[in-house]
């Protein structure tokens, strides 16, 4: 028996240092390298002339580029333009405002039938609908501070996906939509969000015909206009313009 417990306490003693061992070489473990993270974007952009030309840069002010987009902040702003555009006129009647039931069907008593008072009751075919829906106004609002950084976050958004374009100047000769045409062309784009410091006749008939085309002053811009679209040309007036309403 003293011999068993004295191999018994050797076992335990091995078992023991080895699990030491074991948690020094964890300790002394070197740390794994870190990947190298990925350069930063510029954050200049090219300014082009009608033609296609480049003709300057342009410093990207850090409200278009610092940080990641605020979804959240996107989100709140579309929800409430979009609650705003809801007419709202969807319409039943209450039991009270269907045509005919003013008869008693049956009298109280005798019948073995149920007790009912009018044909219109909402437990009828035919009849009034409880709880449906009346005109309404859907609209709200959410405060100007939060609409703005929303609009600076959908700039971002599309800055970050290398889709924005700034102009050094948009004007054309004749309202001809042929004209506007060709500036899509030019800039290979489809259904672009065009911002300018000023609308004139002529921009808004020419790009009015040509379908998924915005065509909105620095002042008036909103989230949902820029997230509407995948591209956006504005013009180097109109950016001076919106940033300088963003950080008001």
């Amino acid at each position: 028996m003293p011999q068993r417990r004295k191999k018994a306490a050797a076992h335990r003693v091995k078992k023991t240092g080895t699990a030491k061992k074991t948690v020094k070489a964890k300790a002394t473990a070197k740390p794994k390298a870190s990947k190298p993270e990925a350069k930063a974007k510029s954050n200049t952009l090219p300014v082009y002339d009608q033609s296609g030309k480049s003709v300057d840069t342009l410093a990207l002010d850090p409200l278009f580029h610092e940080g990641d987009v605020n979804t959240d902040v996107l989100h709140q702003a579309v929800v409430m333009y979009r609650a705003g555009q809801r007419e709202g006129t969807a319409s039943t009647k209450t039991r009270g405002e269907v045509s005919g039931g003013g008869k008693k069907p049956w009298k109280q008593k005798g019948t073995g039938r149920a007790r009912h008072a009018s044909i219109r009751s909402p437990i009828w075919t035919g009849g009034g609908t409880v709880f449906g829906p009346h005109p309404r106004d859907y609209s709200y609002t959410i405060p100007a501070q939060l609409r703005r950084k929303a609009v600076a976050e959908g700039m971002k958004a599309i800055a970050s996906t290398g889709k924005l374009t700034v102009l050094k100047d948009l004007s054309l000769a004749k309202p001809k939509t042929k004209l506007m045409t060709e500036i899509l062309e030019t800039f290979k784009t489809e259904k672009p969000l065009f911002i300018v410091d000023k609308k004139s006749d002529n921009l808004v008939l020419a790009s009015r015909n040509i379908p998924g085309v915005a065509l909105k002053t620095a002042l008036e811009v909103n989230a949902l206009d820029i997230v509407s679209h995948r591209e956006c040309l504005i013009t180097q007036s109109a950016y001076t313009g919106l940033v300088k309403r963003l950080k008001q």
